[in-house]
C-alpha cells in the first residue's frame, strides 16, 4: 500500500529558521547562567544537601520554565519564518510586458522531423513560456500566406489555451507561409495597445517563408525602429521530412503539381536575418530550451505591474505555529503567577518594592494584538459575489474605489455586481466606462455585460427607451462578434436583441421587403415572457452559422494557393 504524500513545506523567509535554532540556545544559556548564579549565592549560607532539604521542588520548577521558554522562541522563531504548505488560488500582483506572439500555422509546420510535429513542439514552448510570465499580456497571431489575430493583448489564461489548442492549418484562409505580413501585422497590434510596458514580438516558424528576403527584413526594420523587440524562433531540422496529409482516415504524403513528394526543410536565414534587421534576437532551433532563451532576451524590457486573474499558490500556516508558542507562554505565565504565596508576599513586603509583573506575561500582551492583527483579511469581493452576497460584495468593490483602486478590472467587477443586483442603468453606465478605457479581455466582457444590461432595461414592461436599449444592445454585440465570430453567448443575446426589436421601414439592400415581412410575421406569433424558445434560437443560431461557414469556405477556395503556387 502506498504511503500518503506529504504536502509540500516551504518558507517565506527561510532565514528565520537561524533565530529558531540561536535564540532558543541564548535562552538556555541564560535560564543556566541564572541558575548558576542562584546556587552560588546560596551556597553562601548552606551545603548543598541543607539546600536540597530546605528548598524543595524549586529546581524543578526552574528547569520546566526553561523548557518552556525554549519551545516558547523557537516556535517564534519557525513562525516568523513563514512556513507554508498546501495549494490555494488567489490574486497575485507581478509585473509584465506586452507581448505577441506570431504562430507558424502553415502546412509546413505539421512535419514530424521533430517529435510529433513542429507544430506541436512549437505549442509546447509556447505554453512553457507563458508558465514563466504569468504577468505579461500576449496576443496570439496565426500565419500561413496571410496572418489572422487570434487574441488581442491578453491575461485570460483559458482564452489562450483555447486557441493554442485548437491552432491547425485549417484555421487560416490562405495556405503557403509570409513572414513578413506576420510581422506586420504582430507590430501594428503592439502599437495600437495601450500601456506603459515595452513591447515585443516573438515570431516562431520553421523560416520556410516564400517572401522576398528584402520584404522581410524591411518589415522586421520598421518594427525595431517603433521599439517593438523582435525575437525569431525556429523550429524543424536542415534534413527536412515530408508532410503527412490527412484526407478522412487516409493518410498520405503531401505532393507538389508534378506529383514529387515535398519536403519541408528548416531553413534558418530569414529568421535569422529578420532579427539583425530589427537589432532582435534569434533562437536556432537546435536550442532545447526556447522559452528560457525567449525570457532572457527580453528580460531588459521595462514590465509595467498588473494584477493577474489567479495562480496556485501555497497557503500561510505561521499561525499553527504561533499558537502552540502563545499557548505555552499563556501556561508558563500562569503558572509564575500562582507561585507560594510567601514568595509573592516575602518580594511585596520590600520597602519601595514594585509590583511582580511577569516577562512572558508582557510578551503575551503584545504578541497578541499583533497576531490578531496580522490574521485579519479584508474580505473578497470575487468570493462575495460568487457566494450570492451581492450586495456585501458591491459594498466591498465601493470601498476599494474610494481608496483609490480605479483599474479597469475593479471597476468592471464593480459594474457586474451592480448588474446582479438588477441596479441595471448605473451597470450599464458603468461597463460602458470600462469599455472606453481598457482593452483586451476585460474590454470584450465589459462590452457583453453592457450589452445584456441594455437588454434587460429593455425587456423592462413599460419601458418608454426600450427601442434604443434594444439599439444598442445590438450594436454590443454586433461588436463582439465581429471580434469573436463563434462566441455562443452573443449570438444567443443578439438573436434576443433582434427577436425583440421592431420592423424597421425600407429594405437593406438586395433583400426588399422580405425581410420586414419575416420579422412583422415573428412578432405575430403568440411569445413568452423568454421570447425565443431553445428552438428558435438554435435554428436561428444554425442557419447563421452555416452561412458564415459557406462564405468562409469560399473565401478559402478563392485564395487557395498563395502567389508562386507553393501552398505549405
Amino acid at each position: 500500500m502506498a504511503l500518503p504524500t506529504l504536502p509540500p513545506l516551504v518558507f517565506d523567509a527561510p532565514w528565520f529558521l537561524v533565530a529558531a535554532v540561536l535564540l532558543p540556545l541564548a535562552v538556555w544559556s541564560l535560564r543556566r547562567a541564572r541558575a548558576t548564579q542562584r546556587e552560588r549565592r546560596l551556597g553562601r549560607f548552606a551545603e548543598s544537601s541543607a539546600l536540597a532539604r530546605l528548598v524543595t521542588g524549586a529546581d524543578d520548577g526552574e528547569q520546566g520554565r526553561t523548557w518552556r521558554l525554549t519551545a516558547v522562541v523557537c516556535l517564534i522563531g519557525i513562525a516568523l519564518a513563514g512556513p507554508r504548505w498546501g495549494l490555494t488560488r488567489g490574486p497575485m500582483t507581478a509585473r509584465g510586458i506586452d507581448m505577441a506572439l506570431a504562430l507558424d500555422a502553415s502546412l509546413s509546420m505539421m512535419a514530424p522531423d521533430e517529435r510529433p510535429s513542429r507544430l506541436e513542439r512549437m505549442k509546447q514552448e509556447v505554453r512553457r513560456l507563458r508558465a514563466m510570465s504569468q504577468a505579461d499580456r500576449i496576443a496570439l497571431i496565426a500565419f500561413a500566406g496571410r496572418s489572422y489575430i487570434l487574441t488581442p493583448l491578453t491575461g485570460d489564461d483559458g482564452a489562450l489555451e483555447l486557441f493554442l489548442d485548437n491552432l491547425d492549418p485549417s484555421i487560416v484562409g490562405q495556405a503557403g507561409s509570409s513572414l513578413a505580413r506576420a510581422i506586420r501585422q504582430g507590430t501594428e497590434l503592439l502599437l495600437a495597445s495601450d500601456g506603459s510596458a515595452d513591447r515585443a514580438l516573438v515570431v516562431m516558424s520553421d523560416g520556410e517563408s516564400f517572401d522576398l528576403p528584402e520584404d522581410v527584413e524591411a518589415a522586421a526594420a520598421e518594427a525595431g525602429s517603433k521599439r517593438v523587440s523582435l525575437v525569431t524562433v525556429g523550429f524543424g531540422t536542415t534534413r527536412g521530412s515530408s508532410i503527412p496529409v490527412r484526407d478522412g482516415s487516409v493518410v498520405s504524403e503531401k505532393r507538389d503539381d508534378e506529383g514529387n513528394v515535398v519536403i519541408t526543410r528548416y531553413t534558418p536565414d530569414l529568421l535569422q536575418k529578420a532579427a539583425t534587421a530589427a537589432n532582435g534576437t534569434f533562437i536556432d532551433a537546435e536550442v532545447s530550451d526556447k522559452a528560457s532563451r525567449i525570457r532572457g532576451a527580453l528580460r531588459a524590457l521595462r514590465t509595467a505591474r498588473r494584477q493577474v486573474d489567479a495562480r496556485e499558490d501555497h497557503v500561510p500556516r505561521f499561525f499553527w505555529v504561533l499558537l502552540p508558542a502563545l499557548l505555552l507562554l499563556a501556561w508558563d505565565t500562569w503558572l509564575f503567577v500562582r507561585r507560594p504565596r510567601r514568595t509573592v508576599r516575602a518580594q511585596s513586603a520590600r520597602p519601595g518594592a514594585a509590583p511582580v509583573v511577569s516577562v512572558p506575561a508582557l510578551l503575551l500582551v503584545a504578541l497578541v494584538p499583533v497576531t490578531l492583527l496580522g490574521c485579519h483579511q479584508t474580505p473578497d469581493p470575487a468570493a462575495l459575489f460568487a457566494e450570492g452576497r451581492v450586495a456585501e460584495a458591491i459594498a466591498a468593490y465601493r470601498a476599494l474605489v474610494a481608496e483609490g483602486d480605479t483599474t479597469a478590472r475593479t471597476s468592471y467587477n464593480l459594474g457586474t455586481a451592480v448588474l446582479g443586483a438588477d441596479s441595471l442603468k448605473e451597470a450599464a453606465e458603468r461597463l460602458e466606462q470600462v469599455r472606453r478605457a481598457s482593452d483586451g479581455e476585460v474590454r470584450f466582457r465589459a462590452r457583453f455585460n453592457a450589452g445584456l444590461a441594455a437588454l434587460e432595461m429593455a425587456r423592462t414592461p413599460g419601458n418608454a427607451d426600450r427601442d434604443n436599449q434594444l439599439a444598442a444592445a445590438r450594436a454590443a454585440y454586433r461588436a463582439l462578434l465581429s471580434d469573436r465570430p463563434g462566441d455562443a453567448d452573443a449570438q444567443w443575446n443578439d438573436v434576443l436583441a433582434l427577436r425583440k426589436s421592431p420592423p424597421q421601414g425600407g429594405g437593406g439592400g438586395g433583400g426588399g421587403g422580405g425581410g420586414n415581412a419575416q420579422q412583422q410575421q415573428e412578432q405575430e406569433q403568440p411569445q413568452g415572457q423568454g421570447g425565443l424558445d431553445q428552438t428558435q434560437a438554435e435554428a436561428l443560431l444554425n442557419s447563421a452559422a452555416r452561412e458564415e461557414r459557406d462564405v468562409q469556405g469560399r473565401k478559402q477556395r478563392q485564395s487557395r494557393v498563395p502567389p508562386g503556387g507553393k501552398d505549405w
